[in-house]
């Protein structure tokens, strides 16, 4: 909208795109409209209707009540028992099963921890703790300007250009980090957090017996907290517009709406999406991750629970644990399963895996592992194939099955190399005339050259 006056205009957006929409562990969603909030849980799909990916749910919407207040914002807590809604400067929480006012005040934001306590926002200079129980425990100036709060497995208050974040116990400082951060986002295990700015997002290891012992430890805090605290594991170049975690697994969409998933620094493309949607979460034993649009419709995508766990095994050096889940992941994930392992650096581990007869044969090229490539060359009789074989059999010292694979490709000048380079008159003589059946005069008047036969050298350029 767009409102003209004397000195000039202004712009200004209505509504938001983004939904107010919550989903818990097992799968039953919250949002609200305007002040109107409903439930629909995935799990009442029928069992007849057959989920195809990227297809709206047939859900049944039920109204669970009204809000106080205009939200904003709406998240459940970690075990899903209750809903804080958010919106006004003010905070709601409520059960989540009879939308029963439990709890409220005045908040700018307002962050769960993983244990269930929660803070907020009252202003820039001032944050509150609360414990399970609704009781304001702690209060904390923070000596800079708290532009944002986050929670998980520690409490995190942002500047505009960095992050501290903070234990829920006592408040004391573990870590700062110089980054300008749009959200954060705990896996479940607490021992990975991403960190999403507006280009990137970072994938770090979460270190609690460094934070453990220098907690006990007793020293006063410095500036920059535990040095050890986080680890770099990963940067990705990126922006992140929501994002969920799968055990180590790192499920989000990015600025170009693809929905992707990341495992040991390696980004997969799973979906690209029509339209502009948001993840919700994900449900382990349907093996299918959850998005909502701006109209809430609830769109599902499948991502194998096994292929995760099994990717994940890999990044963690556990081969044994991982084959024994491989035959549980469908054959035609495989390719994708081989892509991961050479990205590793695992050849061997990914020839064994492929499906893909080129890629297969691309593999056994750079393990030099030639009577598998050739196999896969004779069953798929492409020149290329035969002429990328015969250099390998050549630069390996194998020199008939490089005549054999040179001849298949009709690589003659190839040919010429191998047989000027052995002496092999024979030879020579019977790429001669081979080179005249396919018309290559040029290989063949070198090979005349070479046998000394200058008449048919003389013959071939007035043939021509």
């Amino acid at each position: 909208m767009v409102i003209g006056y004397d000195e000039g205009t202004i712009m200004i957006k209505m509504g938001r795109e983004v939904p107010v929409a919550s989903m818990d562990a097992s799968g039953k969603i919250i949002w609200a409209k305007h002040n109107e909030i409903q439930t629909v849980n995935i799990k009442t799909v029928g069992a007849n209707f057959e989920a195809t990916d990227g297809e709206r749910l047939p859900l049944a919407v039920k109204e669970l009540g009204s809000c106080d207040l205009y939200p904003q914002n709406l998240k459940h807590n970690p075990n899903g028992r209750f809903v804080v809604v958010c919106g006004d400067g003010e905070y709601i929480i409520y059960t989540a099963l009879a939308w029963r006012n439990r709890s409220f005040g005045s908040a700018l934001e307002f962050a769960w921890s993983s244990e269930g306590e929660y803070a907020i926002r009252e202003s820039t200079s001032r944050i509150k703790i609360f414990n399970k129980s609704f009781q304001e425990k702690k209060t904390i100036r923070p000596t800079f300007s708290a532009e944002r709060i986050f929670g998980g497995v520690l409490l995190a208050m942002c500047s505009s250009d960095f992050i501290c974040f903070y234990d829920w116990a006592d408040c004391r400082l573990i870590r700062r980090i110089d980054v300008t951060v749009k959200n954060v986002y705990w896996a479940d295990s607490g021992d990975l957090v991403a960190i999403a700015s507006d280009t990137s997002f970072y994938i770090l290891k979460y270190n609690r017996d460094v934070v453990a012992a220098y907690l006990e430890g007793g020293k006063p805090a410095d500036e920059e907290g535990a040095e050890d605290a986080f680890e770099l594991l990963h940067e990705v170049n990126e922006r992140v517009r929501t994002g969920i975690w799968v055990g180590d697994c790192f499920i989000y969409n990015n600025s170009s709406w693809r929905l992707n998933y990341c495992v040991g620094g390696e980004v997969t493309t799973m979906y690209h999406l029509d339209r502009p949607m948001y993840l919700m979460g994900y449900l382990a034993n349907q093996s299918r991750v959850y998005l909502i649009d701006k109209e809430f419709n609830v769109i599902g995508y499948t991502l194998l629970l096994s292929l995760i766990e099994y990717k994940t095994l890999v990044m963690r050096g556990d081969l044994e644990s991982a084959n024994e889940i491989l035959p549980s992941i469908p054959k035609t994930q495989y390719n994708s399963v081989a892509h991961f392992l050479e990205s590793r650096g695992m050849l061997e581990e990914a020839l064994e895996i492929a499906t893909d007869a080129d890629y297969k044969f691309d593999l056994a090229v750079q393990l030099g592992k030639l009577e598998i490539a050739k196999a896969i060359a004779v069953e798929a009789q492409s020149e290329s194939k035969w002429k990328q074989l015969g250099e390998l059999a050549m630069s390996t010292g194998k020199l008939e099955a490089s005549e054999e694979c040179l001849l298949q490709a009709k690589d003659l000048s190839g040919l010429l190399l191998l047989y000027s380079s052995l002496g092999d008159a024979e030879g020579v003589e019977k790429l001669a005339s081979l080179a005249k059946e396919h018309g290559k005069n040029n290989v063949a008047f070198l090979c005349l050259f070479m046998l000394g036969k200058l008449e048919d050298c003389i013959q071939l350029l007035v043939d021509r």
